[in-house]
């Protein structure tokens, strides 16, 4: 399957890549395919009676891929029994029951589910000394020779562009070793060691060499926070800064793509240099908001000169002149802007992104987690409050695990002492605190945390989402906390979207019969919770379409505080004053225990009031290059039809 659709690429549409490249609707469909082609291969060698030798890589790029082949060893019958795998890396030092163990990743995600022989299985071993390192790297390195190499490398590629762990700066000689880990690489990983203080410096990682000399590579990729990193890959020139653009000179090396990983790519986001397009609306304005942008030129100030020298002639051809083209592009671009959210009423609304009628609207606002509704439309938010809306808002998380230990020991200590000191008498709630602050005490590096811990974080984030809800001027009968079931694990990895909760977010939509819903359409999310919460979201609406009063509710995405929508896809712009700047900040700031040390960081050092205000300003300031009006910021939103 997956050699079949490469087969049928053409090099015209790939002229501006140097490695195959192909690209699925969804991970999901990605990660069968490949799949399909590594049951192939374990089938072929089984019929020539040898043994498959295939290089596994971890982290979320192949978690997809591992539970499809489960499924077609338990369904299928597929046998793992000629299988020996080597797999890329480990932390070191590393326990390998820890549970950021790769051992364990690869337990349970595979080895424990198929029929491997466990001596066919290896990872490197985080539990050696330094001393022991470099003979032990040595004969794993042997192990592989012996056995002809490996017939297929499974990669992942990180935001830096490494390939297991050879970090930038790693030379196509590189042989397997101890490595110290790069910074980047380190706070992407942070997330799952809760804080970059408990994550690992080193890592024992294969080779570049061992990888290139694989018969077969398969490199995957998923979302719009891999885009920039895969186009330097396969499209720029080949350097060590960016480790994985080394397989252009393997023979045999296909990157494996969902939509959002492929979206930088030029075949994807400028399709008119590579191939005759049909101009729609949609790629039109992308086309010319993008061609004033690279020039630094206000829209109305393209020349048909711009357009030819740029690939866009056949535009000219089919819409021109540039002018006509331009102001058509202005005027779609100036209806986005309103200052009206929930629509304006007694106007015309023709040309506005929101339907005048009803003029007061019901609002319902999810928010992921208990602070994603300020964060990233804390302004809206507020307008549609002030302009007299039945605004709600739903917290779909708990958002338990961001809270740091020292801030929940701090809590129940306090409520212990509170107790104390006024003969306050619950056994219940007493043991529940004491519960906490022991095991808080006690704490090991990476430990889950107990029920009564979750349950202490869980009341922080709870008391601020409705500070910030009263800040903006609703009351407790408009706050709701969904804590969906599936966020609730204790660990970064959350349970698959269930019945559960897809039910809990029909009955909110149903109970509130919204004109407008808003949800975080965050893709880039690093912990996949927005993913999640959105696909719950839109479960619930295809579910409840039939319904009368969803006939008059409208979806918008916002985005979070990782990105923001390209300008071009920008249906509805909603401009902020700086006191309304100010304002925000000051809803953000109910956050208390998201200030000053958030434990998932990610790869931007700012706080999450500056991400917020930083990502507003340049929106706005987006629009003024264009040669819109000036805003101290905006907010940006697009529509989603169902």
């Amino acid at each position: 399957m997956l050699k079949s659709k490469i087969d049928k690429a053409t090099g015209f549409e790939k002229r501006f890549e140097n490695i195959n490249t192909v690209v699925f609707e969804n991970s999901g469909e990605a990660s069968k395919a490949v799949a399909q082609e590594i049951a192939a291969l374990i089938q072929s060698k089984q019929k020539e009676n040898k043994p498959c030798i295939l290089g596994l890589a971890t982290g979320s790029s192949p978690k997809g891929l591992y539970a499809e082949l489960v499924r077609l060893h338990k369904e299928e019958g597929l046998s793992f029994k000629n299988v020996i795998s080597f797999n890329l890396d480990e932390y070191y030092p590393m326990e390998p029951n820890s549970i950021n163990s790769y051992v364990r990743f690869m337990k349970e995600l595979l080895f424990d589910h198929v029929d491997i022989l466990p001596e066919n299985a290896h990872v490197p071993n985080g539990l050696l000394t330094k001393e022991q390192i470099a003979d032990y790297c040595t004969d794993y390195e042997a192990k592989i020779e012996a056995l002809g190499g490996i017939d297929l490398q499974v990669l992942g590629i990180g935001g830096n562009g490494h390939i297991g762990f050879n970090e930038s700066g790693s030379l196509q000689n590189s042989k397997t070793r101890l490595v110290a880990l790069d910074h980047i690489t380190r706070v992407a990983a942070s997330k799952d060691f809760f804080g970059l203080s408990n994550t690992p410096r080193t890592a024992i990682t294969l080779g570049v060499k061992k990888i290139m000399e694989a018969k077969r590579v398969i490199l995957l990729a998923w979302g719009e926070g891999k885009a920039n990193v895969v186009k330097r890959s396969v499209e720029d020139e080949v350097t060590n800064r960016v480790p994985a653009s080394f397989l252009q000179e393997h023979n045999n090396a296909v990157f494996v793509l969902d939509k959002e990983a492929s979206s930088k790519l030029t075949r994807i986001n400028k399709p008119w240099l590579v191939e005759k397009v049909i101009w729609t609306d949609k790629l039109t304005r992308k086309a010319v908001l993008g061609l004033a942008l690279q020039l630094k030129k206000p829209i109305l100030m393209l020349t048909d000169a711009d357009y030819i020298e740029h690939g866009m002639s056949d535009l000219l051809a089919d819409s021109g002149p540039a002018y006509d083209i331009n102001i058509k592009i202005f005027n779609k671009l100036q209806n986005t802007i309103t200052g009206w959210p929930g629509g304006k009423p007694n106007a015309d609304d023709s040309n506005r992104p929101e339907r005048a009628e009803p003029a007061r609207k019901r609002v319902l606002i999810f928010s992921p987690h208990p602070d994603d509704d300020i964060i990233s439309m804390g302004g809206t938010f507020m307008r549609l409050q002030e302009q007299g809306h039945d605004v709600h808002v739903a917290y779909q998380t708990s958002g338990n695990i961001a809270v740091a230990d020292d801030e929940a020991l701090r809590f129940a200590r306090f409520v212990i002492d509170y107790n104390e000191k006024f003969g306050i008498k619950s056994p219940e709630a007493d043991d529940i605190y004491k519960k906490a602050q022991t095991f808080l005490e006690n704490k090991k590096n990476s430990e889950i945390d107990i029920p009564e811990v979750r349950y202490i974080k869980g009341l922080i984030r709870k008391g601020e989402a409705r500070a910030t809800s009263h800040f903006v001027g609703l009351t407790d009968d408009q706050i709701h906390f969904m804590e969906l079931p599936f966020y609730e694990t204790g660990t970064i990895e959350k349970k698959p979207i269930g019945k559960e909760d897809i039910q809990l977010t029909m009955d909110l939509i149903e109970n509130i019969k919204p004109h407008q819903i808003y949800a975080a359409g965050d893709l880039a999310d690093p912990h996949g919770t927005h993913k999640v919460c959105l696909d719950a979201i839109f479960e619930a609406v295809k579910a409840l379409k039939p319904k009368s009063f969803m006939d008059d509710c409208w979806l918008w995405l916002y985005r979070g505080a990782w990105q923001e929508w390209g300008i071009d896809e920008v249906e509805m712009a909603v401009p902020m004053s700086p006191d309304q700047v100010l304002a925000k900040r000051h809803g953000i700031f109910k956050h208390q225990s998201q200030k000053d040390g958030v434990v998932f960081q990610g790869t931007d050092a700012r706080e999450f009031w500056q991400r917020a205000e930083d990502r507003n300003a340049e929106t706005a300031a987006l629009y003024q290059e264009l040669g819109l009006a000036t805003y101290a910021a905006m907010e940006a939103f697009v529509r989603w039809h169902y």
